[in-house]
């Protein structure tokens, strides 16, 4: 155990929402020595984690009573609402100067809402959405796009350096690392989209998907998204580390946000069409790269075993 994992062992910092990002930043901070205390609404994942070492609360009040720190992970801004400020939320029984770290995937303005709410407790708070995948969180090595006060950053600089790679500080002001998030979700949606319209006419044209995939991804053409999500089109296995539905509201909220400045976004418009017709068809629980299935008359590769 080194100095750092010893210096963090006193320190209790809490998780709520245990998903593919969520776990990874739980076992992260388990791995760098804090009592790391988590919350998730499926009791199997939450006792998996504290057979690992965490501590499971069965509440987010409960959780928020315990650490000076907490983050959230869970979906969208109804879940952040409800986890934070609901019923048995975390924020009510949270001390005075404790910070939160909000890093679901939301709209700027529920962001700098929150966190003026927050304040009104006396909680300082970070509009802080991550990226890199769950690979990335499980190692620590995300990618986090933050704006909040600098006093409330010195309070959480140890839990960054356990659950980041890059941190972006984009200012004092919550609601700007969510427009970043926002930018980031356009270009991703997009670019997730394209690669399964690329790859669905590929196999249309008689390519083998493999070797598609292989050129491409050593050619001009390709994208990070197009190298993380075509290798499950290729293993024919659409269990969601980030689902269909989540491209729904997330894309929404881009064109919700260009609405009210009267900007176009055409790109954006017709990826969000692709995956509102998958979630239609009942697809909306598979991985994102299930989008792909919208495309007529192609065989697609089939799970193995």
């Amino acid at each position: 155990m080194d100095k750092y994992q010893v210096e963090n062992m006193s320190r209790n910092v809490g998780v709520i929402g245990l998903g593919a990002m969520g776990l990874g930043v739980a076992r992260s901070l388990l791995r760098a020595g804090f009592r790391t205390h988590a919350c998730d609404v499926r009791r199997e994942v939450l006792a998996a984690f504290a057979a690992e070492g965490g501590i499971a609360c069965a509440t987010p009040g409960e959780l928020g009573a315990a650490c000076a720190v907490v983050l959230t992970l869970v979906v969208n801004a109804e879940q952040t609402e409800a986890v934070l400020l609901g019923e048995h939320g975390a924020a009510a029984a949270m001390r005075a100067g404790s910070v939160v770290i909000a890093s679901a995937t939301v709209a700027p303005e529920f962001a700098e809402s929150l966190a003026a709410r927050l304040a009104a407790m006396g909680i300082g708070m970070i509009d802080a959405p991550v990226s890199g995948g769950a690979a990335k969180a499980a190692s620590g090595q995300m990618t986090v796009m933050a704006a909040g006060a600098p006093e409330n950053f010195a309070k959480v600089e140890d839990v960054f350096g356990a659950i980041a790679q890059k941190l972006y500080r984009l200012g004092d002001a919550p609601g700007a690392g969510s427009k970043v998030k926002m930018i980031n979700q356009l270009l991703a949606g997009v670019h997730i989209a394209a690669a399964a319209e690329a790859m669905a006419m590929g196999i249309r044209a008689g390519a083998d998907p493999a070797v598609l995939y292989e050129v491409i991804s050593n050619s001009a053409g390709s994208s990070w998204m197009f190298q993380n999500r075509v290798p499950h089109i290729l293993a024919g296995d659409y269990t969601p580390l980030s689902a269909i539905n989540i491209f729904v509201k997330d894309l929404g909220i881009v064109l919700d946000t260009a609405k009210k400045s009267a900007f176009p976004l055409p790109l954006t418009a017709t990826a969000h069409q692709m995956f509102l017709t998958a979630a239609a068809a009942g697809r909306g629980g598979e991985d994102d790269s299930a989008v792909i299935k919208n495309f007529p008359g192609i065989e697609l590769p089939r799970k193995k075993g």
